[in-house]
């Protein structure tokens, strides 16, 4: 399984757990393990490294998101898919060693295949701007 397909199903279980809101993880990330038969240890320590990751900096990656929006918007408007592309991304960006260029665009063919027709752009957007405010 290559990083990409990783980082799609990691962003999938950030989602589910977006709509579900499911108090116990492990047993969340080891019950999407098993149902989507994911053999790949290094892709089951990535998604448990990424979901453990967020959750532990949860008030961080979202106080980015809702810093780098524009005035007029509120986290509240932003579509579950969209969230859970920007979490996913904004912890890449900020606690791991991935190049923010390959967060950026993985985050961007995300929303273009799960988001809205306006997803990339925001995504980008924000993401940009994240980027842009750590320098």
């Amino acid at each position: 399984m290559n990083r990409t397909a990783i980082r799609e199903q990691t962003f999938k279980l950030i989602y589910s757990l977006e709509i579900q809101k499911q108090e116990d993880l492990k047993e969340a990330i080891e019950l999407y393990i098993e149902s989507n038969q994911i053999t790949d240890k290094n892709a089951e320590a990535y998604i448990t490294d990424a979901i453990f990751g967020i959750q532990k900096n949860r008030n961080e990656i979202i106080n980015q998101i809702e810093k780098n929006l524009k005035s007029d918007w509120r986290l509240e408007r932003i579509s579950k898919i969209d969230i859970a592309i920007l979490k996913l991304a904004i912890y890449e960006l900020t606690y791991t060693e991935v190049p923010f260029k390959v967060a950026i665009n993985e985050a961007v063919e995300l929303a273009k295949k799960y988001g809205e027709e306006s997803s990339k752009n925001f995504v980008n957007g924000i993401l940009a701007s994240v980027v842009k405010n750590r320098s």
